[in-house]
C-alpha cells in the first residue's frame, strides 16, 4: 500500500477548533517514518503467516500421500511404523529422511541393486521419496534387548574404538557415539543385526557401491566375529 505522507487530512471539523489549520493535521517526519515502518512490518508478518499456513497444508498433503503409499506397499516388509516385519528388512523408523530418500532414488536409478526395491521405487516421484523419508523419520525407533554380554563387549569395543592392529576405524567416528548418524550417513542405532551384517558383506564384496566408498575398506578389515559382534551391539543402541 502507499506510504503515509507528511500530511494527514482529518475530515472531522473538530480538529480545526482544536487549532489545526485548514489544510489538515501535520505529523512530524519521524512519526511518519515510524508509522510507515510499522505498516511494512505488519505486511511482512502477514505474508510470513500466509506462507506458513501454505507450508503446513503442503506438509499435511505430503504426509497423507506417504501414509497411503506406506499402507499400500511399504508396510508389508518395513511395517506400518517402520519397525520392520523381518530382520532381513531394515528398520526405517527414526532414519534420516535425506538418507531414506537417497536410497529410494538409488534403487530407482539402479545405482543400488535390489530386485525387491527396484520395482517398488519405479513410480515414486522425488517429492514422494522425501515424504516417505519424513514420515518414517518421525516414527520412534526401538532397540533390541541385549543377550550375549561377551559378544556385546566385543561389538562395543569395535564400534567405539575400532581395531588398531588391523587398521579398522571405529564406527563411531562417522556414525556418532550413539549411532545416530547424520543426514548423509545412516542412523545405525536399533537396526536389525542380520541386516547390518548383510550390508557389511555387500560392501566387502563390492556388491553395494552406492554409498560412501570408505565402507568398502572398513568392511574388508572386519573379521566375521567383529562384523557379527558390532551388528549385535548396534541393535541395542537406542
Amino acid at each position: 500500500g502507499p506510504a503515509i505522507s507528511g500530511r494527514i487530512r482529518w475530515p472531522d471539523r473538530s480538529w480545526r477548533a482544536a487549532g489545526c489549520d485548514a489544510g489538515g493535521f501535520f505529523l512530524k517526519q519521524s512519526t511518519v517514518r515510524t508509522l510507515n515502518f510499522k505498516m511494512k512490518t505488519i505486511k511482512s508478518l502477514a505474508v510470513v503467516a500466509l506462507l506458513g499456513m501454505a507450508g503446513s497444508v503442503w506438509a499435511q498433503a505430503d504426509e497423507e500421500r506417504a501414509k497411503k503409499i506406506v499402507g499400500g506397499v511399504c508396510f508389508v516388509c518395513h511395517g506400518a511404523e517402520g519397525e520392520s516385519s523381518s530382520e532381513v528388512f531394515p528398520r526405517l523408523a527414526g532414519q534420516h529422511w535425506e538418507y531414506t530418500a537417497k536410497q529410494l532414488e538409488n534403487f530407482k536409478s539402479g545405482k543400488r541393486k535390489s530386485e525387491t526395491m527396484k520395482p517398488q521405487s519405479e513410480e515414486l516421484t522425488p517429492a514422494e521419496m522425501k515424504a516417505l523419508g519424513v514420515f518414517f523419520e518421525k516414527k520412534k525407533a526401538s532397540a533390541n534387548t541385549p543377550t550375549d554380554s561377551e559378544i556385546l563387549a566385543v561389538g562395543r569395543y569395535i564400534f567405539s574404538r575400532g581395531n588398531q592392529f588391523s587398521g579398522l576405524p571405529s564406527c563411531a567416528s562417522c556414525h556418532g557415539a550413539k549411532g545416530y548418524g547424520t543426514s548423509q550417513l545412516p542412523r545405525l542405532a536399533g537396526q536389525h543385526p542380520r541386516y547390518v551384517e548383510d550390508q557389511l558383506k555387500q560392501f566387502n564384496k563390492r556388491e553395494r557401491t552406492n554409498d560412501n566408498a570408505v565402507m568398502h575398506t572398513v568392511a574388508s578389515k572386519l573379521t566375521e566375529l567383529e562384523a557379527h559382534a558390532v551388528a549385535e551391539y548396534i541393535a541395542t543402541l537406542d
